[in-house]
């Protein structure tokens, strides 16, 4: 039989001193509670209740086991309960986290419509740049771009941006612009310390050959803005995702280092814990990052 059921109809019993009146309670027969509970004293190996002609009162070691058995019922009830609210409308306090340039700069500003959207959210998004474990860190989700490497994490695509590698004009007139992949060597690059391999350069050829530039670079932040700014300096050469370089060139402070290359194409993602059910607050999150993404992309950042 069923443990819950059991310890159900036990505690029934007791709370209402008899089996006629829990059987009601629990609407069922008084022979199927007489059934529950004797089943619960067998597998237990010790009697439960005192049972006379005239009352049920629970035994020493009855009591005892009522005292914990009520605690786990009711903690039952609270975990569906708990189920059933978060299946229900989204509410509750959503963690977030987000690389600081793209939350800066593309979360934060469409936040506050969210919020009116869904009142009994809160939000919690913390801005860093370096990987963090979801469930051990309590996160809800996060925003990620680029290549996933947790396989574990459920993930939505939420749109997609474009990596060029980009120089200030100032830069290619001192060290001269690259004619193709190889001349990379000879050129000072700016490099993101928190890539899996920071001073590695994936590239497609013209022929659709993928290559690798390993170079120790001039430069290593672990900020995507920073490299931006050093890049406008005249520092180097940044490989940088559109969202980060388009205003700049549209501005004329930035040029394509390399514009006959492909361009290499990222996928921005939300993640989050695996499992059958998604929290409301999560799922209403990311439908809103979709809409909100909707007409975005390479083309649009």
């Amino acid at each position: 039989m069923d443990r819950l059921t059991e310890m159900e109809a036990f505690a029934t019993v007791v709370d209402q001193g008899g089996f006629t009146d829990a059987a009601k309670k629990m609407g069922i027969s008084k022979s199927a509670v007489s059934k529950h509970v004797s089943s619960l004293e067998a597998r237990l190996g010790a009697r439960l209740l005192n049972r006379t002609t005239r009352r049920v009162s629970p035994t020493e070691i009855g009591l005892a086991y009522y005292d914990r058995a009520r605690r786990v019922l009711n903690d039952a009830g609270e975990a569906d309960a708990l189920v059933s609210s978060m299946q229900s409308a989204p509410s509750g306090l959503l963690r977030i986290s987000v690389a600081t340039d793209f939350g800066v700069n593309h979360l934060s500003p469409i936040l506050g419509e969210f919020l009116h959207q869904y009142q009994d959210i809160t939000v919690n998004m913390v801005l860093n740049n370096r990987y963090v474990e979801l469930i051990s860190e309590g996160f809800d989700m996060a925003v990620r771009i680029g290549e996933l490497e947790d396989s574990t994490l459920r993930a939505r695509r939420l749109t997609e941006t474009s990596k060029r590698m980009v120089a200030a004009p100032s830069y290619f007139e001192k060290y001269g612009r690259p004619e193709k992949i190889d001349d990379l060597n000879e050129h000072k690059l700016l490099h993101y310390s928190n890539a899996a391999a920071a001073n590695v350069w994936k590239i497609t050829a013209p022929s659709g050959e993928k290559r690798q530039v390993r170079t120790s670079g001039w430069l290593t932040v672990n900020d995507g803005q920073s490299l931006l700014n050093a890049a406008v300096s005249g520092l180097g050469i940044a490989y940088l995702p559109s969202f980060l370089y388009d205003d700049a060139m549209k501005a004329g402070l930035v040029e394509e280092a390399l514009p006959d290359l492909p361009v290499e194409k990222q996928g921005i993602y939300a993640v989050y814990p695996p499992g059958r059910f998604t929290q409301p607050k999560v799922r209403a999150f990311i439908d809103f990052l979709v809409r909100e993404f909707a007409d975005k992309g390479p083309d649009k950042w």
